[in-house]
């Protein structure tokens, strides 16, 4: 069984404006296997580059998560604060963005770009002593992450409260007092596990210090001994040596600019950037809108992530350049083992990199399964709609353009959100939100046109004819490789 490396849980986000609170994410739940892609596509504003932010920590200010979890490594990613968020970001769980020329500097050397997330964290024993003492400072940052949050929903009841009964000073007092008293029962209730949590930090904090310590004795001793057996040797190229020697110990302690240097140009020609020694020290402005994109794939691998999300990475390039750029991205993954989230609005971009597809409408997933399902089995009038758009040489039916415009999500539509643009759209599509049938074991849909009782409704001619385009397509290539 592959193993779980991320699991978005019942993802909520909210997002505060002039007009009233927009509805940007709807109980999205997913989960992310090591080595896979997942693709996520849907519309402009149906919360898919949402949901990615959400998993990096780096939403607006405006931005409310109302609820559900975003598990990595044991670790709720919404509890988990910005300073502790620091270790993950780029380290553990890379971004490459939409627009290659946004995402660099202009007035900033590409070279230094590319290593200034490797010399930030160029101190080696820092780094040894947090990842030690990680777990326990996670849990004591936790927990008063959750007094905190329990304590702040109580203040916004009471505020709410006050506004209702203003002007009754009586019942004000009495609302306050009442606050007084449950916020005091939390601290004392929270006191006691807080404190052991912190305890615990403490104590690991000096057995951290220790091991940081004593590695750095073993190091400093190992070096003692090459040095004087370098020496002792009385070798012609002993000046050689004991350079070498010395450039061994400085990168068990840390990154120097020479190294970060040498990585970000291995880095640069794993991403096919011609004469990276010459690229190194250019401008942004220096380079296509292939190559940039190539630049910002090439930060984004600095710090070999886990995961790696691309929003849209090839929405501003031309087609033979996107394509370049998706193979790119399918090779250096299978080469890392990267898990990836790859974010879209064109189902053809996913046909060649996805294991699984997540179809997102309105902030809510709407149907998901494995690529072959969502290609060849398409259950979700939306699904379908997404398909019929796409541009196929091999079809003689012509394109067919989806009405409508998404709906407003300051006001989420009552039932199905696509039920207004749907020509499958039934009278239960208006008043009740469909929940998700299940086709297969990998494959379900939110559509009542899966229940039991619902009219037989057969997909569009033309989705049908791109399927069997498909099928014909690989059965030859099939018969061809025998």
């Amino acid at each position: 069984m592959a193993e779980k490396i991320l699991e978005v849980q019942n993802l909520e986000i909210s997002f505060k404006t002039d007009n009233g609170l927009v509805r940007a994410v709807r109980g999205v739940s997913f989960d992310l296997e090591k080595g896979e892609t997942l693709c996520i596509v849907g519309e402009s504003g149906s919360g898919k580059s949402v949901t990615s932010k959400a998993i990096m920590g780096i939403l607006a200010n405006n931005a409310i998560v109302d609820g559900g979890k975003i598990i990595y490594n044991g670790e709720n990613l919404l509890d988990v604060s910005e300073d502790e968020f620091y270790r993950i970001r780029g380290h553990k769980i890379g971004m490459i963005f939409q627009d290659p020329l946004s995402s660099l500097n202009p007035i900033v050397r590409i070279g230094k770009q590319i290593t200034e997330a490797t010399l930030i964290n160029a101190n080696k024993l820092k780094k040894l002593y947090e990842e030690i003492i990680s777990e326990e400072l996670v849990a004591y940052k936790n927990a008063i992450t959750r007094k905190n949050v329990k304590i702040g929903h109580l203040k916004d009841v009471l505020n709410k409260d006050l506004a209702a009964n203003e002007g009754d000073k009586a019942k004000c007092k009495e609302l306050k007092a009442k606050c007084k008293e449950e916020i005091n029962k939390i601290e004392e209730e929270s006191a006691a596990p807080i404190a052991e949590l912190k305890a615990k930090l403490q104590a690991k904090k000096v057995k951290a210090k220790e091991e940081v310590k004593a590695y750095k004795a073993k190091v400093d001793a190992e070096y003692k001994a090459k040095v004087d057996s370098i020496k002792a040797s009385n070798a012609e190229n002993v000046k050689e040596q004991l350079k070498t020697a010395k450039n061994e110990y400085i990168d068990k302690l840390k990154i120097t600019k020479k190294e970060a240097k040498r990585r970000a140009l291995e880095i640069m020609k794993e991403v096919g950037i011609p004469q990276p020694e010459k690229r190194f020290k250019q401008y942004p402005f220096e380079f296509s809108g292939g190559m940039r994109q190539r630049i910002v794939i090439a930060i984004a691998l600095t710090e070999t992530p886990e995961i790696l999300i691309c929003d849209e990475p090839t929405t501003a390039l031309d087609v033979t350049i996107q394509a370049q750029i998706l193979e790119l991205i399918k090779k250096i993954q299978k080469e890392r083992n990267l898990a990836c989230i790859f974010i879209t609005h064109d189902l053809g971009v996913v046909a060649n990199m996805a294991d699984r597809v997540a179809v997102m409408y309105a902030g809510k997933i709407v149907e998901y399964g494995t690529a072959e399902e969502i290609f060849f089995e398409p259950k979700h009038p939306y699904t379908w709609a997404l398909l019929s758009s796409i541009p196929d040489v091999d079809s003689k039916e012509r394109l067919e353009s989806i009405p409508g415009t998404p709906p407003n999500m300051i006001y989420p539509p009552k039932g199905d959100a696509f039920a207004l643009r749907s020509k499958y759209a039934m009278k239960v599509d208006f008043e009740h939100e469909p929940p998700f049938f299940k086709v297969s074991d990998t494959h379900y849909a939110a559509t009542w046109l899966l229940h039991e009782n619902a009219p037989k409704v057969e997909m569009p001619k033309i989705v049908k004819e791109r399927i069997n385009n498909s099928l014909k397509k690989v059965k030859e290539v099939e018969s061809n490789e025998q």
